[in-house]
């Protein structure tokens, strides 16, 4: 059987934010010098934990978008800002509706509702700015996403907790090879909240210190917000592209991974054929790698069973922290900067790295000529998700 790779479809470009920065230029900055925004943090009381909380205040929405007002929605103003142009253009260029919207969230307004509910139990009703359909769905952040954007075709918001970024990226794919849009809008965005770092407590997987992916003494994750925002076209000139995406369901456990691996396996498998290539010609990989010691322990196994042990491999929830649903936006920025800079980021909290896992771990940002790089999302529920991004020839 012939298989035919899926077209390469640029990357013009895109924006980021976390707890390492506010725009994708100091974001970068801080990952290379190897920088972490983890801090200790009260945040959910009687948990002692590290989070990555953006550095700086989000501005209020526009007063036409008023009703949207939510930290979600302010985040994804800040990713919009820097696209104006580029989104500008590609509205111009295709028409409005030719440009599609698929934006991923795992938590969607849900800091806002428990604002809300909040208030509601020291005086008895919701405060006026709040409505379900505004503040908390999944919708309103498309909503926002194209009153900011002004694309006007498909829009949706993907939410299958830590895939859900990488997803995006797969069904912009089938958009745009059905013909029926010439440019998406793609991204994650999610905001910290008591749900998650307290639903993570309590399966026993958040880490009271910032998180240590591959290392021999990780015992657990640590939450962050943030998210980034790409603009994919069909055709035009940019340095980098999507090559390809593979998606699978082992549905091994409502929240641990396969321990053999096999769900990342198949879905890093899956992503390497989508694109026509072969493990040798992946030159690096942004790992899931979220430091808790089950979900590091098979992703590794899958790594080395697919790619092999000599790949360079890296981790960046030690600086970022878990971004949840936006987890895998911010990661792809890591990497098609790795492709761009010609060089890859530290992998932080490694060390001493536990010897079961036949990993190359980079350590000190490094030069490394990368011409595809293969990112992994891998989440609850084994939905797990792969996404490969290649130079530009």
């Amino acid at each position: 059987m012939v298989v035919t790779a899926s077209p390469a479809y640029p990357i013009t470009a895109y924006a980021a934010c976390s707890a390492l920065g506010m725009t994708a230029e100091s974001v970068l900055a801080a990952l290379y010098a190897g920088r972490t925004g983890l801090e200790a943090s009260d945040f959910a009381a009687g948990i002692g934990t590290a989070l990555g909380a953006l550095p700086d205040a989000l501005e209020p929405l526009p007063a036409r978008l008023r009703a949207f007002d939510t930290r979600v929605a302010r985040m994804a103003a800040l990713l919009c800002e820097p696209l104006q142009q580029p989104l500008t253009a590609a509205v111009r260029r295709y028409g409005a509706a030719r440009v599609g919207i698929v934006v991923a969230s795992s938590t969607a307004g849900l800091e806002a509702s428990e604002r809300a509910h909040a208030a509601h139990a020291k005086a008895g009703q919701l405060p006026e700015w709040y409505r379900f359909d505004r503040s908390h769905a999944f919708h309103a952040l498309c909503d926002v996403l194209r009153a900011l954007s002004g694309a006007r075709g498909p829009g949706y918001v993907v939410s299958t907790a830590c895939s859900s970024a990488n997803k995006v990226f797969g069904s912009a794919q089938r958009l745009l090879s059905a013909g029926v849009v010439d440019a998406v809008l793609v991204g994650g965005i999610d905001t910290l909240c008591q749900i998650t770092v307290r639903g993570f407590h309590g399966l026993g997987i958040l880490s009271a210190v910032p998180c240590r992916p591959f290392a021999r003494e990780r015992d657990g994750t640590s939450i962050g917000e943030g998210g980034a925002l790409f603009l994919i076209e069909r055709a035009a000139d940019a340095a980098v592209a999507l090559r390809g995406v593979g998606e699978c369901c082992d549905a091994h456990h409502m929240t641990q991974p396969a321990p053999d691996g096999s769900g990342a396996s198949a879905a890093m498998r899956a992503a390497l054929q989508d694109a026509g290539l072969s493990a040798s010609d992946i030159d690096h990989v942004n790992a899931h790698g979220t430091g808790t010691p089950l979900n590091d322990a098979a992703e590794a196994r899958a790594i080395e069973s697919v790619l092999g042990c000599d790949v360079p491999v890296v981790s960046t929830k030690a600086a970022t922290g878990h971004m949840l649903g936006a987890a895998a936006a911010i990661e792809a920025v890591f990497a098609i900067a790795c492709i761009e800079r010609g060089q890859l980021p530290p992998s932080l909290g490694c060390d001493p790295r536990d010897p079961a896992l036949r990993l190359n771990l980079v350590t000190q940002a490094r030069a490394q000529r990368c011409r595809n790089v293969i990112s992994n999302a891998l989440a609850f529920g084994g939905s797990n998700a792969s996404v490969i991004f290649g130079a530009c020839a």
